[in-house]
């Protein structure tokens, strides 16, 4: 079977449907059908382990009973059957304390189908149902399908802000290096990749019997505001065996004041990309103290990550230039950082790494808590010699960051890496936007369209900056 195929025969399918509008769509309307149907082929081997296994699902909703026969309904059979009795009852269906019955409520409670003719659905429905989730290289497919959507993101609209390249995800789980035992968290999880790679991580190294499985998957929590990514990362979780993605909770994490927080929900590790560049929902910044208030959702995060660390424990995190530079409350912020954490490490990326949604540069900042900074390393990730930004058809990879790693437990200044003391950090206020002092900068290639941006918001740090000195007077 070719994954190609696959996807063009569904693509293809749902071109022919007036209800399905652009990437976004197409992708959800995928995305809740996978995501039933390997619930469904994962059923069947829990009934296969467990003669007394019991499934959340009315029957006529499973889908064995109303999907996986070619010739089952079709038509407006079909479209009136998801419409009227499918989604409302996935949207409330409630079976005591079943873990599955939460997820499949979470997951539905704000999908949608899109699709008007029931034709073209059983046409989906039967390309799906060639997949079996229960055999390895069908597993295999799916993953191959599920990154191919993934990677749609990038183009469908506002939805690119959930996709993290994986080159990036895997470098930074890679060298925060979670053990098995330690609880991970991403406050911010998108579409999971974070998590699924610190699966991959912790089986690779550190898993030694099976038994230890049931410990890793109880150790990774993500939460997730919007619906779309939290249904891809629930499925993406599924897809990495985790067997009831439980953990993966669809909320805000910002609205939960930080008082509520105790020391048994302190993790050891965080790795994540928050949103930054947006600002956060009215009333959101009363949840944190006075002097750290503000609406931008990614100064919010990092004072949430310092907070909700264990002592000694370790983060990998994504942010843009405009906190290494900004002042305000981001002096403040990155002042209790380096007070209160090692912030060690950080990688400043090339231009482009989150193109074509965002165009602004990010930095890799790596910290653990509970020691102050004394120095800073950097480390300049050049872009590949002939390049001037990364694109959508041509993104970074993998091996791109294996300078980087071979750098990382042998530390010394080259072109690409320097250090910076924590006396210079402070003569700056804080201001942590260090250049290579190694080698001649050169001349990044920048969008015009990013230029009127970084303006905008240089223009919109004044403002605050001019409001808070109004509040003194």
């Amino acid at each position: 079977m070719s994954i190609d195929n696959v996807i063009k025969n569904i693509r293809n399918i749902m071109r022919k449907d007036d209800g399905v509008a652009g990437d976004g769509q197409r992708i959800e309307q995928i995305v809740w059908m996978i995501f039933l149907k390997i619930f469904d082929d994962q059923e069947k081997f829990y009934e296969l382990r467990d003669s007394n296994y019991r499934s959340p699902l009315p029957e006529d909703l499973r889908w064995r009973n109303w999907a996986a026969n070619p010739e089952g309904i079709t038509g407006d059979e079909l479209l009136n059957f998801i419409n009227q009795k499918l989604f409302p009852k996935l949207k409330e269906v409630s079976n005591g304390k079943n873990k599955h019955a939460e997820i499949i409520r979470a997951v539905f409670e704000d999908a949608n189908n899109y699709m008007k003719s029931g034709v073209n659905i059983r046409q989906v429905v039967n390309e799906i149902n060639k997949i079996n989730f229960n055999r390895k290289s069908d597993r295999h497919l799916l993953n191959d399908i599920y990154e191919n959507i993934l990677k749609e993101l990038q183009s469908a609209g506002d939805y690119g802000e959930f996709y993290t390249p994986r080159p990036l995800t895997k470098f930074i789980v890679d060298v925060v290096d979670p053990k098995l035992g330690e609880t991970v968290f991403d406050p911010a999880c998108g579409t999971g990749g974070f998590l699924v790679n610190v699966l991959d991580h912790v089986r690779e190294n550190y898993i030694k019997r099976k038994e230890e499985e049931e410990r890793l998957q109880d150790s990774i929590y993500g939460t997730e505001l919007k619906s779309l990514p939290h249904m891809l990362a629930v499925t993406n979780m599924m897809l990495h065996s985790v067997e009831t993605p439980s953990n993966i909770k669809r909320d805000n994490t910002l609205a939960k004041p930080l008082t509520d927080y105790t020391h048994k929900d302190r993790v050891d590790i965080i790795v994540t990309n928050p949103p930054f560049g947006a600002s956060v929902q009215d009333g959101v910044e009363k949840n944190f103290p006075s002097d750290f208030r503000t609406r931008e959702t990614a100064d919010l995060f990092l004072y949430f990550f310092i907070h909700i660390l264990k002592e000694g424990g370790r983060a990998g995190i994504v942010l843009p230039d405009g906190t290494l530079f900004g002042e305000g409350v981001k002096t403040r912020l990155k002042k209790k950082l380096v007070e209160e954490c090692n912030l060690h490490t950080i990688v400043r990326l090339p231009q482009g790494v989150f193109n074509p949604y965002a165009g602004v540069n990010t930095n890799l900042l790596f910290f653990t808590k509970g020691e102050p900074t004394k120095e800073i390393w950097y480390y300049k990730l050049p872009l590949p010699e002939g390049m001037k930004q990364y694109t959508k058809n041509r993104g970074i990879k993998h091996e791109e960051f294996d300078p980087v790693r071979e750098w990382w437990n042998d530390r010394k200044e080259n072109e690409h890496a320097w250090k910076v003391s924590i006396e210079d950090v402070k003569e700056r206020n804080y201001n942590l936007d260090f250049k290579n002092p190694n080698t001649k900068e050169e001349k990044e290639y920048k969008d015009p369209k990013d230029l009127v941006g970084e303006i905008e918001k240089k223009e919109n740090k004044v403002i605050e900056i001019l409001r808070e000195i109004r509040k003194n007077l």
